[in-house]
């Protein structure tokens, strides 16, 4: 899906604080031809960083995804593709704000002796120090640029505990600079995101039992046959693969769909406008 669409999703999910006229497709319209053709940092040169800086682009959005495997029906690389995804979504809601390159190396478990995803081949980790290190000396390089809004956009659970550490440790670092870090615990966890709120009333028998918790379920596969979907093996959904019954999916993947990964997406999209939107009124408050 193209990212007209997604922001689409995050101006709908949230026309209550845009106003009920950002909701219509010709405002939408109207509001992406004013925007930059490109909100990735990677695609833009380096004069036209400083440019964006200038104008105001003084937040940018730091997204993790990881590479992991995902059963045998979904590509190694879901939550890459997943949040590059909804981190273009976020950039563009919020009109003010830089995509970095998705750091695809998260903590995924022991390497030696090979634990959790590690045990299945193309997944790769980093030790949660290195993870940690890493996510440090990227935000200190955009402090020394100009950003004063570094936000932490993780799509896998190994990611969250990490960012926020860095994030308490350099806004105690930063404190009255103006620079501030945001990890955004609300958009992963799918009690605060309202995924399983809105699947336990919109969902069936399977709907409910994803709702419960997973990987490379229900869930997972609808995000990324909506943001991905030559990511997902549709006829190896529910097949045992080359490990027997070890394939590493907890969960069920059927009933997966790119409409419900839309709405999925949505809700994540919509938690992490609202997360800033409320960060940033603190800081305009204090």
């Amino acid at each position: 899906m193209k990212w007209i669409d997604h922001l689409f999703w995050a101006i709908s999910a949230l026309a209550g604080g845009f106003g009920p006229a950002l909701a219509e497709p010709a405002r939408v319209a109207q509001i992406l031809t004013a925007q930059p053709a490109t909100v990735f940092l990677a695609e833009m040169t380096w004069p036209e960083v400083a440019e964006a800086l200038h104008q105001g682009k003084r937040a940018v959005i730091v997204p993790t995804g990881g590479t992991e495997q995902g059963g045998p029906h979904m590509v190694t690389g879901k939550h890459n593709f997943i949040v590059r995804t909804t981190a273009e979504a976020v950039a563009r809601g919020l009109g003010n704000a830089l995509v970095a390159p998705v750091l695809a190396y998260v903590p995924e478990g022991s390497i030696e002796p090979a634990l959790g995803h590690m045990a299945f081949p193309g997944t790769i980790s980093l030790a949660e120090p290195v993870f940690q290190a890493v996510l440090e000396n990227i935000a200190r390089s955009f402090k020394v640029h100009g950003f004063t809004e570094i936000l932490l956009l993780g799509d896998s659970g190994g990611n969250q505990r990490s960012q926020q550490m860095v994030a308490d440790s350099l806004n105690r670092e930063w404190a009255g600079t103006g620079t501030r870090v945001l990890h955004l615990s609300g958009y992963y966890d799918p009690e605060a995101n309202g995924q399983l709120a809105w699947l336990r009333r919109h969902g069936d028998t399977r709907h409910t039992g994803a709702a419960n918790g997973g990987h490379a379920d229900l869930r997972d596969t609808s995000e990324l046959l909506a943001a991905f979907p030559q990511g997902v093996r549709m006829g190896m959904i529910g097949k045992a693969g080359v490990r027997g019954s070890a394939t590493g999916v907890i969960g069920d993947a059927t009933g997966a769909s790119p409409k419900l990964g839309q709405k999925l997406l949505e809700l994540k999209i919509a938690a992490a406008l609202a997360q800033i939107r409320r960060w940033r009124a603190l800081r305009q408050e204090n």
